[in-house]
């Protein structure tokens, strides 16, 4: 296969990611974090590409990306008052919240009753995200090796394994988000990330 980097910010970029996604594609764009490689989040075939794209263990989990608060419905059936507020404070921003999964949401997504979700903040993940909707998305890296912020790090990574990689510069943040479990009655940190704990606490 072949990798074709183009330049983020292009409209033919953006119209070639989606006819890549919606032919059942993986395309990979940068995001506030890092750089992801993701797919339509209803396409169980297209997600299930990830894995071995990314040579990713299958029980893991995959996030959604949404590109505004409106999609949230599209993927849970219950946001708690806990996640509104996040949202509402940490959101676009490198917060991922778990949440209960809608089960029109493919198996591919989440083997358990869950599902981590989020919106980035970063022009060029959400450009992506306004125009395809809500993407299964997950670092653009070999599983166990190093997140990459750049778009030459994923081709490195990546090169021949997806179609095509959206160039948006060096990503602002290099780490991934804070995960945060918003099911119970008290956030509860899977994942270390840029947000700490006593910021959501101060939030509430």
């Amino acid at each position: 296969m072949r990798t074709e980097i183009l330049q983020a910010q292009l409209p033919a970029a953006i119209e070639k990611a989606l006819k890549i996604l919606q032919s059942g594609g993986l395309v990979a764009f940068p995001t506030d974090t890092v750089y992801g490689v993701g797919a339509l989040a209803f396409d169980n075939a297209a997600i299930e590409s990830i894995y071995p794209a990314k040579e990713r263990p299958i029980e893991k989990a995959i996030p959604i990306l949404i590109g505004d608060m409106d999609s949230l419905d599209l993927v849970t059936d219950h946001i708690p008052d806990m996640a509104r507020i996040f949202a509402a404070r940490f959101w676009p921003g490198p917060l991922t919240c778990i949440l209960s999964k809608k089960q029109t949401l493919p198996p591919a997504v989440s083997a358990t009753p869950t599902v981590a979700v989020r919106i980035p903040d970063h022009p060029d993940a959400l450009t992506l995200l306004h125009t395809a909707g809500p993407m299964a998305v997950t670092s653009a890296n070999i599983s166990g090796k190093p997140s990459p912020s750049t778009a030459q790090e994923v081709y490195e990574q990546l090169g021949g394994r997806i179609p095509l990689i959206l160039d948006g510069g060096k990503t602002f943040g290099g780490i991934p988000s804070t995960l945060v479990d918003c099911t119970g009655e008290k956030p509860v940190i899977l994942r270390e990330g840029p947000i700490k704990l006593d910021e959501l606490l101060a939030a509430l």
